[in-house]
């Protein structure tokens, strides 16, 4: 699949079928993360694999009531939860360098998107799930201290693939020299 087909065809998928993701796809998507560019190569993520069923419920017990996403944290046949690592990207030698901070999750939408765009090379469909108790589901996934879990991505075969959203034509987003 070329790059910018998988940008385009690429959509948040929330109903999967009822078939299985094999490890060596779990390791595919794992890969992509793994090159995915970070702040002075902090490589600041950790990634949970939770493919066991109890798990996942609890974690569904903490999205947001009303999340569209709530029924995919279950049906999906593997929920990738992506994890940053506090005080490592923005920083240098334990000091902020940035005007906005920790810089972790810029570092881990990266890795996100290259999980979610290599799930769609796949064939696999994936949604990004930001909406939920992040302390609650920390506690259920044993994070330790000096992480925070940042997003959800459940994986599978999609039962069925939206169309577009409405885009923004580019020059209602692009500025030359200044804004």
């Amino acid at each position: 699949m070329e790059l910018m087909e998988a940008i385009v065809n690429r959509r948040s998928i929330r109903n999967f079928e009822d078939r299985d993701v094999s490890d060596e796809q779990v390791t595919q998507m794992l890969e992509a993360v793994k090159w995915a560019q970070s702040w002075a190569n902090t490589q600041c993520w950790e990634v949970i694999v939770v493919r066991d069923q109890g798990v996942k419920q609890k974690l569904q017990a903490t999205l947001a009531k009303g999340n569209p996403a709530t029924k995919s944290m279950v049906q999906a046949p593997v929920v990738f939860v992506l994890c940053g690592r506090l005080k490592a990207a923005g920083y240098y030698k334990g000091q902020v360098t940035t005007k906005f901070g920790d810089w972790f999750m810029f570092d881990l939408g990266i890795a996100a998107q290259n999980l979610c765009l290599r799930a769609h090379d796949l064939g696999l469909g994936s949604v990004i799930v930001g909406l939920f108790d992040h302390d609650e589901a920390k506690k259920i996934l044993q994070v330790p201290e000096g992480y925070e879990v940042v997003v959800m991505i459940p994986v599978g075969y999609p039962a069925k693939v939206p169309s577009a959203p409405k885009r923004r034509e580019i020059s209602e987003f692009t500025h030359y020299e200044k804004f």
